[in-house]
């Protein structure tokens, strides 16, 4: 509970003519500091930027804006207007975040997102923030207000509420408030605990303490189409068709007369990349699909079937299965799996690259979750999940240059360009498979005896999840081969096998996750042909954890 005196804020001369105050000036000196981004930062017709002070939330908001069919970004709070300008900014999110805007060293927003004027929109941290820098007053709420509240307008008219109730049921998690309101704002709606609840001036910024993006405000997706449409003016160009448009065009100016190899893996994410890739330059593209030797049973053969039958791709068959189990001798930490099988795969790619002798460029499908998860420069405040192997796991010393078209997508828009593109839909609804394979699915170290066990396992829990015609309602299911053994009887002999652990989960983006009631029939069929078929293992669990507090993968 934080108990000192908030600080005093630093005022400004309105909302419509802001004059850059001491913090302002301060943050400007600093912009030039920030991270910097990817050169193939997405360069679309009109974006959001959304401001990340740490909001376990802050991809909720990127969804919900890209559903209603307008690009967004999130971006670290520290982000210069150079950084941000390809996005073509039409508004501003301020998102949530943990910290208390008076204390010291509290992330605020930089000096541009005031300067230029444009809309801005602040969500609970987000909304005291800009309470905080535009010269109001916030302080420690005398009860904290979390889960569902009942927001009740006391202006009407104004377009944030355009088409809703006057009282809505909203979603709170804050335990500070605002006691003053910057000069040109008013109050617009109020709860039982926050007398402020909501925010606006007429030079279109406004606040929310609520949380709009979480489903559990029923009415906030409205609010949000409000802001983006009705406040910032979007037309909603942000659609498949347009990122398969400018995402060929922007591989054309990157690549030039360049040779990108591609990591092909058989799954969607680098099978519309290296799509995308082949429209836009043709056969200036050679994929390579690696046995790292961490597959699943019949994969290498079948994902050689499925890309020359359907893709007429000029593809590379390398088997480098030694050359990884080598590398992953002795190695029991996910970190460090993963981080040799990153290091392994672009020691290969180079390795091809160079007996094609021109190769210049690397593409891989790396998606907005592995960069979030894998805490870069772009993911800000976001703490480190896991480090994806395709984004933290690469060395420093490549020597090819990177093309990731789709590297600020979720996978569900990712399926759509799939889609987009006329990928077939054994392709497109392919469910995911972790770049390191089977490494991160067998706890401990990595065999050769314990992959095949695994395989074993997983190829049951696929053929009877898709036998019940559950394959397509599923996110992931998988098996896991766990580190511990226990003892069993069968045909009247003591045993002492493997525990394994089936893992099946239902979401959108793999950002969250809930799992999946499989019905019990179908579990006890998976876990009678387990311990049946499989020899080494006697007992089958099955995993009922949620992502978060787990993730989806158990490494």
């Amino acid at each position: 509970m934080v108990t000192q005196q908030p600080s005093p804020s630093r005022r400004v001369a309105t909302s419509d003519d802001i004059e850059v105050s001491t913090y302002l000036e301060i943050a400007k000196e600093k912009e030039g500091q920030g991270s910097e981004r990817k050169d193939e930062t997405q360069r679309v017709a009109e974006g959001i930027v959304i401001i990340d002070f740490g909001s376990q939330y802050s991809h909720l908001i990127a969804r919900r804006v890209r559903e209603l069919k307008v690009y967004s970004e999130v971006v670290p709070h520290d982000s210069t207007w150079q950084e941000v300008e390809p996005i073509n900014p039409r508004g501003v999110i301020l998102s949530g975040g943990p910290a208390s805007v008076y204390d010291k060293g509290a992330p605020l927003a930089p000096s541009w997102v005031y300067e230029k004027k444009t809309p801005v929109l602040g969500i609970c941290y987000g909304m005291q923030v800009l309470a905080h820098q535009l010269g109001g007053k916030v302080v420690p709420g005398l009860k904290r207000e979390y889960g569902h509240a009942v927001l009740h307008q006391n202006i009407s008219g104004s377009p944030v509420f355009e088409g809703l109730e006057t009282s809505i049921p909203v979603w709170m998690s804050h335990g500070d408030q605002i006691q003053e309101l910057p000069p040109g704002f008013r109050a617009l709606a109020y709860t039982d605990n926050s007398p402020i609840a909501v925010m606006g001036s007429d030079g279109k910024m406004f606040g929310l303490q609520f949380h709009p993006e979480v489903a559990h405000t029923p009415q906030g997706k409205s609010i949000l189409e409000n802001f983006l449409y009705r406040i910032c003016g979007c037309s909603g160009t942000w659609t498949p068709d347009s990122f398969v448009t400018n995402a060929i065009q922007r591989i054309r100016e990157q690549v030039g007369q360049g040779r990108v190899i591609c990591a092909l893996s058989g799954g969607v994410d680098s099978a519309v990349t290296a799509t995308l890739i082949q429209r836009a330059v043709g056969d200036q593209l050679t994929c390579i699909f690696v046995n790292n030797g961490l597959l699943r049973r019949e994969e290498a053969e079948r994902v050689q079937r499925t890309f020359h039958g359907n893709l007429n791709m000029d593809l590379i068959y390398v088997d480098a299965s030694e050359r990884f189990l080598a590398r992953l001798e002795g190695i029991i930490d996910p970190e460090e799996k993963r981080k040799a099988i990153g290091e392994v795969f672009i020691r290969v790619f180079e390795d091809a690259a160079a007996e094609l002798s021109d190769a210049d460029f690397l593409a891989q499908g790396t998606l907005y979750p592995d960069v979030i998860e894998s805490k870069t420069s772009e993911s800000g405040a976001a703490a480190k999940i896991k480090t994806h192997h395709n984004v933290g796991g690469l060395p420093k010393d490549m020597k090819l240059k990177l093309v990731e078209p789709l590297r600020y997508l979720f996978k569900d828009e990712i399926r759509g360009v799939g889609e987009a593109l006329g990928l077939p839909e054994e392709i497109v609804y392919r469910q995911p498979f972790p770049g390191p394979g089977l490494a991160i699915r067998v706890l401990g170290e990595v065999t050769p005896e314990k992959l095949e066990i695994l395989r074993a396992c997983d190829w049951i829990v696929i053929d009877e999840i898709k036998g019940a015609n559950l394959y397509h309602n599923l996110w992931q299911t998988f098996a896991v081969l766990t580190d511990a053994r226990s003892v069993g009887v069968m045909g009247d002999y003591r045993t002492y096998g493997y525990v394994v652990a089936i893992r099946a989960v239902s979401s959108d983006d793999a950002m969250t996750a809930d799992w999946a009631r499989l019905p019990y029939d179908v579990l006890a069929r998976i876990s009678s042909r387990i311990v049946n078929e499989v020899p080494q293992v006697n007992r089958v669990v099955y995993d009922i954890t949620s992502k978060p507090p787990g993730t989806i993968e158990w490494e």
